[in-house]
C-alpha cells in the first residue's frame, strides 16, 4: 500500500459543480393600436423561466409581459398594450468542477433583477414604442464530484465529543423557583 493511499481518501459526492451570472439589456419594439402621443408608463409582469446546461453554458429561457401605457390622438385618451416577449440568455459558467463524473448535473437558476424596465420611448416615425428591459440571473450547477481528503493517521480523539459535559455540581445550581408548586395547582382548581 502506498503512501498516498495510506494518507487520503476520494469520496464522491454533491457539490456546486460550476457557477455563472449574467445581465442583460434588452430592447423590445411594441406596436401599439393607435399612433401614441406620449409614454405615461411602462411595466414588466407575468416572469416566467427555466434553465438547462448546454455545454459550457446555461441556458435560461423564459417570457414576460411588457405593459406600456400611453396617450394618443394628442393627449386626450389612453391605452394599455400589452405584447408577451420571449428571450434566451446564455450564461457562461466562470467556475467548472473538472472533476464531475458524469452528465447528469441539476441546474438552479436564481432572479438576482426581476425583468425591469428602464425606458420607453416613441419612435422616430411615430408609429412604435421601443422599451428597454434590464434582467440578471445567477445560476448554480450542481453533479457529483470527487474530492480527496486527508486521513488523521491516529482517528478521531473519542473523548473530545464530552469535553462540555456537565457535572452533578453544574445542575444543583440550575434556578428552579420558576415552577409552580404543587399545593398552588390545587389551589387554582378549586
Amino acid at each position: 500500500m502506498s503512501f498516498f493511499e495510506r494518507d487520503y481518501r476520494e469520496i464522491i459526492t454533491k457539490a456546486v459543480i460550476g457557477k455563472g451570472k449574467k445581465f442583460t439589456e434588452s430592447t423590445h419594439t411594441i406596436s401599439p393600436s393607435h399612433r401614441p402621443t406620449s409614454i405615461l408608463g411602462c411595466w414588466v409582469i407575468n416572469h416566467i423561466y427555466n434553465a438547462k446546461k448546454k455545454g459550457e453554458h446555461v441556458e435560461v429561457s423564459g417570457s414576460y409581459d411588457v405593459n406600456v401605457w400611453y396617450s394618443y390622438n394628442d393627449n386626450t385618451k389612453t391605452e394599455v398594450v400589452t405584447e408577451r416577449v420571449n428571450y434566451c440568455d446564455l450564461v457562461k459558467l466562470s467556475i467548472k468542477d473538472d472533476n464531475c463524473i458524469h452528465d447528469d448535473v441539476e441546474v438552479i437558476a436564481k432572479v438576482v433583477q426581476q425583468p425591469n424596465c428602464l425606458e420607453a420611448n416613441i419612435t422616430a416615425n411615430g408609429q412604435k414604442i421601443v422599451v428597454e428591459v434590464e434582467r440578471e440571473f445567477t445560476v448554480d450547477v450542481i453533479g457529483e464530484t470527487k474530492l480527496c481528503v486527508k486521513v488523521d493517521p491516529h482517528g478521531c480523539d473519542k473523548d473530545e465529543d464530552y469535553e462540555y459535559e456537565l457535572s452533578s455540581d453544574d445542575f444543583s445550581t440550575i434556578e428552579t423557583d420558576f415552577l409552580p408548586s404543587s399545593s398552588s395547582d390545587d389551589d387554582k382548581h378549586d
